[in-house]
């Protein structure tokens, strides 16, 4: 792995080779403890910047792309969320070998329950933004026919169906440039890692990692989330023997973007002793 020198301001972007290619992730502020970010679909660790200027002061933050997301290099093989997890892993061993607080969102919480799970050694605690431990008995199909549309659309053919779940119409009102940032990832993504994404999600099942998951976890969902809905959330609650819930209001999938003001609670409760 090649890195910099750590600071705050800009990120420090490190490489780390893996036999299907290259894992890309960004370093940056000066704390003791480390926060791993996992991203959703088709975005990249792009999408957590305004997240990782916030929890920098207090932490070590290390944003990861995943396989063929941002500038993770892909050779095209099949993966799932365990290899993802896996990735993570390694990410972890080099970067932060004492273990690390890991906040995913979406498939980013998937590959967190699964790297809790596998590697419990390396999760010092977990936020699990919108996320759900399984999508239910029709996921295979569903998860299917979003892989088929993710490769036989453009990109920006797809972004209505997107946005209507991520963001609440009256964020999309209000803050049209942060719907564009987040857009913008989405459309830069390969379609081909979209594709094998929606697969991956299809196949997961990690409703068995939760007993076995020891670890503080907060399990966060927008009240009007559609795509992982709070009930999702509850269950994971339910699951996870030392787990709390944060339902946001008014929000929708991505509710960590939409109330970014949550940012310092949730920076609070990762500092939590």
């Amino acid at each position: 792995m090649r890195a910099g020198t750590d600071g705050p301001r800009p990120p420090v972007a490190t490489e780390l080779e893996r036999s299907w290619g290259t894992i890309v992730a960004d370093v940056t502020g000066h704390g003791e403890e480390a926060v791993v970010l996992l991203h959703p679909l088709a975005m990249s660790r792009a999408f957590w910047a305004p997240a990782a200027r916030a929890l920098a002061a207090r932490f070590r933050v290390i944003s990861v792309d995943a396989r063929g997301h941002g500038d993770s290099r892909w050779d095209g093989t099949p993966f799932s969320i365990g290899d993802l997890a896996d990735d993570v892993a390694a990410v972890c061993e080099e970067l932060a070998p004492a273990g690390a607080h890991i906040v995913g969102m979406s498939m980013g919480g998937c590959v967190a329950l699964s790297l809790a799970g596998g590697r419990p050694d390396l999760v010092r605690g977990l936020v699990l933004a919108d996320t759900t431990a399984d999508y239910g008995p029709d996921k295979a199909a569903n998860w299917a026919a979003r892989a088929a549309a993710a490769t036989a659309k453009p990109r920006r053919d797809q972004l209505a169906f997107q946005v209507d779940r991520w963001f609440s119409p009256a964020f999309a009102g209000r803050a049209p440039a942060e719907v564009k940032r987040v857009c913008d990832i989405f459309a830069g993504t390969d379609s081909r890692a979209h594709a094998q994404a929606c697969r991956a999600l299809g196949a997961f099942d990690g409703t068995g990692f939760l007993p076995r998951i020891l670890c503080r976890a907060l399990a966060l969902v927008g009240e009007h989330d559609q795509a992982t809905p709070p009930a999702m959330a509850r269950a994971l609650r339910d699951g996870i023997a030392a787990a709390e819930l944060l339902v946001i209001p008014g929000v929708r999938h991505f509710a960590l973007i939409e109330a970014r003001e949550r940012w310092a609670q949730v920076s609070g409760w990762l500092a939590h002793r």
